[in-house]
């Protein structure tokens, strides 16, 4: 069965750190793209940070640039996503998800993904 399971959410104060995790099971990463998704309470969900399967391109959104940090492991089949200096609107759902393209281009948009994570909660706050 093809999975894709976050963890590592959870309550950060302002200017705090965390460490996501996407863990594939039923297929191995290397042959595809991965991105991290976020959807805020009453907002659409966004992009926020992707990786090429190859070659170590990588997107990351205004937003979040200088902050997070996308990289992958595929020994372990695991893309991280590491979020410093969180700020109070990083508060959303984060949602990995992955796009077959093995030729190590990058297409960070939701509708070119092929599996989807059920997501993690990170909640900024003092």
């Amino acid at each position: 069965q093809v999975q894709l399971v976050e963890s590592g959410g959870g309550l950060v104060p302002p200017g705090g750190s965390l460490r996501l995790s996407c863990a594939a099971s039923g297929f191995t990463l290397d042959s595809y793209a991965i991105g991290w998704f976020r959807q805020a309470p009453g907002k659409e969900r966004e992009a926020v940070s992707c990786i090429s399967s190859r070659h170590g391109a990588t997107y990351h959104a205004d937003s979040v640039k200088g902050r997070f940090t996308i990289s992958r492991d595929n020994a372990k089949n695991t893309v991280y996503l590491q979020m410093n200096s969180l700020k109070p609107e990083d508060t959303a759902v984060y949602y990995c998800a992955a796009d077959y393209r093995p030729w190590g281009n990058l297409l960070c948009r939701q509708d070119a993904m092929d599996y989807w994570g059920k997501g993690t909660l990170v909640t900024v706050s003092s």
